[in-house]
């Protein structure tokens, strides 16, 4: 079975702060963003809403994905989230 692969940002609740991550279960992430049971920046900025991610089927591109996504200025960031979703509202994981 082919493995999937997300590269993920998330906003705080005033879209003020954003957090780029990587992971293979997106839904178990964004909960455990939520329940704050990760120590670090995002429990540290409540940055806990999910408003965009890329899927991908192999774990070297979604790695390089997810450096070249950091290294992007915030303006760059907003523009690559606003395209699928114009709010920046949260997004639902459902599957």
């Amino acid at each position: 079975m082919q493995k999937t692969y997300y590269v993920y940002i998330l906003a705080n609740e005033a879209n003020t702060v954003l957090y780029i991550g990587f992971t293979a279960n997106l839904k178990q992430r964004i909960e455990e963003h939520k329940s704050k049971t990760v120590e670090g920046f995002t429990k540290k900025y409540n940055v806990t809403k999910l408003v965009y991610f890329e899927k991908y089927n192999e774990v070297e591109t979604a790695i390089m994905r997810e450096k070249q996504l950091k290294r992007w200025t915030r303006i760059k960031k907003e523009k690559l989230i606003k395209q699928g979703n114009p709010e920046m509202e949260e997004l639902n994981v459902s599957f």
